[in-house]
């Protein structure tokens, strides 16, 4: 079979072409930067070049194309918005996967995008299901909370480095998963009749609150957090100002979004059913105590491993310590962030490299 994963080198996408390479798909990867994907090559990916924003490139990209997995959204960080990419990006998309009859087509919604008709994210995401379940395509939508691996910028590397951890809200717990486990059901739903034209929720093992996150950080940290939260009021009040200037939509409706989780609901969904069907079990899925541990153990490590070496040049007396321990500092968590925001194979070959360049 042959794959098509668009979104490849986001942080869920690139899991999803790890795990379909290792069971022995063959996968090409939509990307619009041949660079910044030339790590999903290494891999053995085959990298097509396309712009979701640019209907024209798509075509050519469903060559003897069998499935589709949709991984992408619009980042912050880049010029198209939220309209741009997921909503005429994904019917652009939608048209050509039908006109090239791809067998199957799996979609990465959000849980509860029905209940948020006025959150531009959330009410596209429903509106994508909606012309997908519409369409002639063999279709299977999961629906996440959240990923994991985002809590790594948001809770631990602030509290590491001693910078404020913001909240916003009353911040509703959220079922976290990681990005590796949903990459599972994404491949599985591959080989499941039974996952034709079905819809799944995919929650993490609990619901975490923000404070309680904030508090197995500082636990596992061993220091305390500097905690700010930004009442609702004024996040409201920033998004009425973004939604002032036509430059500045895009930012409104990202502010929108962010409301959603400061709204004190919980979002979270019975998972029992979905273990079933795919034949997993509760205990197959990583903890969110698990996926920290790991990331504060091999952090606390290093950083431990530089206090010896700063101690030894200390004693030599060797001038500019403290820059360069600080730098070596930011150097080392921003690598075993990417180790587990991305890929780990990845990212052991660059902590091995930067051992050696360092």
């Amino acid at each position: 079979m042959v794959l098509l994963v668009v979104g490849a080198t986001g942080t869920l996408g690139r899991q999803i072409v790890r795990r379909a390479l290792d069971e022995g798909y063959e996968v090409k990867c939509l990307v619009r930067n041949f660079q910044k994907a030339s790590f999903l090559r290494e891999w053995g990916a085959q990298l097509v070049k396309a712009d979701l924003t640019g209907p024209g490139s798509l075509p050519p990209c469903f060559e003897d194309v069998d499935a589709v997995i949709d991984a992408a959204t619009s980042r912050p960080a880049e010029k198209e918005g939220i309209y741009d990419v997921d909503w005429h990006g994904k019917v652009a998309l939608l048209k050509a996967a039908n006109e090239a009859n791809v067998n199957r087509f799996i979609f990465f919604s959000i849980l509860g995008a029905g209940e948020y008709p006025n959150v531009p994210l959330m009410e596209i995401k429903d509106c994508v299901e909606s012309f997908l379940k519409e369409s002639s395509l063999n279709y299977t939508i999961f629906r996440p909370c959240g990923f994991m691996q985002g809590l790594v910028g948001q809770y631990a590397i602030p509290i590491l480095e001693r910078q404020s951890v913001w909240v916003m809200g009353e911040a509703g717990p959220i079922a976290y998963m990681n990005s590796q486990d949903i990459a599972k059901f994404a491949v599985q739903a591959l080989k499941m009749p039974a996952a034709e034209n079905e819809t799944f929720p995919l929650a993490g093992p609990r619901a975490w609150g923000a404070y309680e996150i904030i508090r197995l950080c500082e636990r596992l940290a061993e220091q305390n957090a500097n905690v700010s939260n930004m009442p609702p009021a004024l996040l409201r009040g920033a998004r009425n100002i973004a939604a002032f200037f036509q430059w500045t939509w895009d930012l409104a409706d990202r502010l929108a979004f962010t409301e959603v989780s400061a709204s004190g609901k919980t979002m979270d969904a019975p998972m029992e059913s979905v273990f079933d069907a795919y034949g997993l079990q509760e205990s197959d899925i990583t903890t969110l105590e698990d996926y920290l541990q790991e990331y504060f153990t091999r952090i606390l490590k290093k950083l431990k491993e530089l206090d010896f070496e700063s101690g030894r040049d200390a004693k030599k007396k060797v001038p500019f310590y403290a820059p360069l321990l600080f730098s070596h500092l930011l150097f080392w968590n921003h690598l075993l962030w990417l180790a587990l925001v991305e890929d780990t194979r990845i990212c052991r070959h660059t902590l091995v490299k930067a051992c050696y360049l360092n």
